[in-house]
């Protein structure tokens, strides 16, 4: 599975789109190159969200594994989401060109550094790590099957997604310019936790909540005014992560002074008047002369 990212990450392909050596060349080939921003941590998070899900062909009983290519550093807070990733059992390999800051790189990445972390001076050279990356990938899938298979015979593990494992009829509430109240409805089985991320849809730094999985609703505050948000609540399990619930809301826009009046004029001085702001607690008062040529 592919997606590219800016500060809107977009799925390329799912890991259920090709199934043959060919089909996913082709795929690479037809790639068109996505400019912009880099919003890293946002990137992570819409991996977890959305490719690394049964309906997007990842199989619960399968290896996790995100190679994160970058050239540039994170404007987001990156580690926080990978660290999301990487308690979840994902393993993340990163991959820096160019501008790409070496210790994010380390921090974003699992252990051992020495096999996950790489670094070149520009696109070209990035054929140079194709052989030794494929073996390392290929040998830590089998290291980490093994380990896991001679655990046990019966994981106690989700092993379906759906009512059982994914909240719903989530309801955003209680809409002001700089807060909003979430609630939802818990899953048939509680998880361990919950992960409320949310974010400008115009691109901003995500922010996460963690809760308690008994908890099903949420105050959302210090948000900015006007502004569109993108809400998500994920609930992690002890191995896996049940489908999200999302939800797009906008705050409030910040209440306006109203009637402004004129009066007691003067050669130098005037009054001004109006209705209060609901919520203001100062306010700017500018002035200057008319145009040109106008009366003063």
């Amino acid at each position: 599975g592919l997606s590219q990212y800016s500060s809107d990450p977009r799925t390329e392909w799912d890991l259920s789109a090709h199934s043959t050596r060919e089909q996913l060349l082709e795929a690479v080939r037809n790639l068109r190159y996505k400019g912009g921003n880099t919003f890293t941590g946002l990137a992570l998070t819409h991996v977890l969200e959305q490719n690394l899900k049964p309906d997007a062909g990842a199989r619960l009983e399968a290896e996790k594994l995100v190679i994160l290519l970058t050239d540039g550093k994170s404007q987001d807070d990156a580690n926080l989401a990978a660290q999301t990733l990487k308690n979840l059992g994902i393993e993340i390999f990163a991959i820096g060109v160019k501008n790409a800051d070496e210790a994010e790189l380390r921090q974003v990445a699992s252990e051992p550094l020495e096999l996950t972390v790489y670094n070149v001076l520009d696109f070209p050279l990035l054929s140079s790590l194709v052989g030794k990356l494929t073996r390392v990938l290929c040998t830590r899938i089998k290291e980490r099957s093994h380990k896991e298979t001679a655990g046990s015979a019966v994981k106690d593990t989700p092993v379906s997604t759906g009512p059982q494992l994914s909240p719903t009829d989530l309801k955003i509430s209680a809409v002001t310019s700089k807060s909003m109240h979430l609630a939802w409805s818990p899953p048939l089985r509680p998880p361990k936790k919950y992960r409320v991320v949310y974010y400008p849809s115009k691109g901003g730094t995500p922010k996460e909540v963690v809760l308690e999985g008994a908890v099903s609703s949420l105050q959302l505050s210090n948000l900015t005014s006007h502004t569109e948000y993108l809400v998500s609540v994920i609930p992690v399990y002890d191995s896996a992560a049940g489908d999200g619930l999302r939800g797009v809301t906008s705050t409030l826009p910040l209440s306006s002074p109203r009637s402004l009046r004129v009066s007691e004029l003067s050669h130098n001085s005037l009054r001004l008047s109006w209705e209060a702001a609901q919520g203001a607690t100062h306010y700017l008062v500018l002035c200057s002369a008319a145009p040109d040529g106008a009366e003063d």
